[in-house]
């Protein structure tokens, strides 16, 4: 598997991949009618770098990293990671997750947090926590789940080797 910085011409594979997710409305607080254009315009903001995953020439993920706040928050790296269906339990959250926690580091970030982990979507969590991260907030009944009614949210943060980085 190959991760690299997407181009405009991963657009229409990127799309394939978060449409499905948007439209499920269960784990991203996204609304599900979101339409191509403003669900492109949010994975590829000004302020994302947007990452895709390839295996044997296929698009099978993608990832987008920022940092989680401006001013004084900046030092801290934030991702949203979504895998094609098709992929899923086929390792692409664990490249990907890896490669953001290296690339993060790479630019001089102390810190990933994740800011809004639903807390049904057990995977992740487990996933995320085998990655390093801890649950270092509960929001109760911060989501509206589409089968659920409302779930809490997780924040999960992981605070990098203080000797690395800036």
């Amino acid at each position: 598997m190959k991760i690299r910085p997407a181009t405009s011409l991963d657009r229409d594979a990127v799309w394939s991949i978060i449409e499905p997710v948007i439209r499920e409305g269960a784990t991203y607080a996204l609304p599900s009618d979101l339409s191509k254009a403003d669900g492109l315009a949010y994975w590829f903001s000004s302020d994302h770098q947007v990452f895709v995953a390839e295996d044997a020439g296929s698009i099978v993920g993608t990832y987008y990293l920022r940092a989680n706040q401006r001013g004084g928050g900046s030092h801290v790296a934030n991702c949203g990671y979504m895998t094609a269906q098709s992929a899923q339990g086929r390792g692409v959250a664990t490249a990907m997750c890896q490669h953001s926690l290296e690339q993060a580091r790479s630019q001089g970030f102390r810190a990933m947090q994740f800011n809004f982990v639903i807390s049904t979507n057990e995977g992740a969590i487990r996933l995320w926590q085998k990655l390093g991260f801890q649950i270092v907030g509960r929001l109760p009944k911060a989501f509206r789940h589409p089968r659920l009614g409302f779930v809490d949210a997780l924040v999960m943060y992981q605070l990098f080797d203080a000797s690395e980085g800036a």
